[in-house]
Formats: structure tokens, sequence, C-alpha cells
């Protein structure tokens, strides 16, 4: 008996037809693949761009604080610098507030803020040109004949007074006011750049007694 493997012309074009059908929804699912892969790739390599932006500007823009004191009854006296790798920053650039509640027998909440740029010197001379003292320049009579300096340079050390007591219209946030063994929080931040957070411990309201 003879077997008739022949096949109909009908029969190759139906094969020829589903391969092309085969090979068309490959190239489907690859160029879906495809776009899902760089879409992934185009949004993980944006947030490692925006995270690292985020991450210089904070570091090119902080305040390092590395000692306060309380000076009189309305202000603290604080050394500190810029941290390292940061870029020169404008004292007007820069922002403090500090919040603190009273030890009376019936607590007050009080918020007190300012820029560096609106400190002046000791208390004595406030008002006047001289706002930021550097520390390497500084006289034991302290801010006074200092200039008002146009930017923070990173590596020099500086020193400022807060005016956190009744002077400052806003409230009252000094030793006085918080008392012994109250806590003043407070906050730094550079616009732009970084932000920092210090809780100031009042051991003693005594001037030149260390806070933090």
């Amino acid at each position: 008996m003879k077997n008739n493997n022949e096949m109909k012309e009908t029969d190759i074009a139906a094969i020829g037809i589903g391969a092309m059908i085969v090979f068309i929804a490959l190239i489907l699912v690859a160029a879906v693949a495809s776009a899902v892969i760089i879409q992934t790739g185009e949004k993980l390599q944006q947030n490692a761009q925006q995270s690292g932006s985020d991450t210089q500007r904070e570091i090119s823009g902080k305040i390092s604080i590395t000692n306060v004191l309380v000076y009189d009854t309305d202000h603290y006296l604080m050394y500190f610098e810029t941290s390292p790798g940061s870029d020169i920053i404008n004292p007007n650039n820069v922002f403090w507030q500090m919040t603190c509640q009273s030890t009376a027998a019936t607590p007050i909440y009080q918020y007190v803020s300012d820029d560096f740029g609106d400190e002046t010197g000791p208390p004595a001379t406030d008002d006047n040109p001289a706002q930021i003292a550097d520390f390497a320049t500084m006289t034991p009579a302290g801010f006074a004949g200092t200039a008002e300096l146009a930017g923070l340079n990173p590596g020099d050390a500086y020193a400022i007074f807060l005016d956190a007591g009744t002077t400052n219209t806003m409230g009252d946030c000094s030793a006085d006011f918080v008392g012994t063994n109250g806590q003043v929080t407070l906050w730094i931040h550079v616009e732009g750049g970084g932000s920092t957070y210090e809780t100031l411990y009042i051991s003693s309201i005594t001037a030149g007694s260390n806070v933090i």
C-alpha cells in the first residue's frame, strides 16, 4: 500500500501563516519587554540622580554646632562652623529657630526664630553692622569691631549671639525663661541646603554655662 505524504499547497500556506503569527507575537512581546526595561532603567536613573542631587545640596550647605553657652538673660553664644564639603554660605540664607517650654507650674510653650544676618553682635552693640564673628579674629570684647561677613567659609570657625529672650519680639526661649533643668530645641536651616538639630539642656542659667 502506498502512503501519500505529499502536502497540499493550502497546508503549506497555513503552516507559514501560523509561523508568521508566532514570529510577530514574539516581536511584540520583545518590544513590550524592552519598553518596560528601558522605562524602569530611566526611572531608576532619575531616582539616583535626584538622590545624588539632594545629598549634594544637603552636604554643600550645612551648619555644624560646636558649642553653645548661656551669655546673659536674653542671649546664647553659639560657636559653629560649616560642615566639611560645604560651599560658601550667605549668612542671610541661614535661619535658626527655637522651641521651648517653661518649667513653671503651668508650662508655657514658646517659639523664637530669626536668621543669621539679623544677629548683630553682643547685646551692647545690637543693631550694629557687626553680625557674625570669625572665631580666629575675635577679641575678648566679643564681636565689637568685626565687619559684617559676606559669607561663611568652609573650615572656618565662627561665633554668633542668638537673641532668644525678651529682646526678640517673637517669644522667649532664654535660659532664664526655661529655667534650670529645662530644655530648648534648636534647629538651624540653610536655604537650599541641610538642617541641623540640637537639644540645649539648661543645667544652669549662670552666664558661661555650657548647654550642649
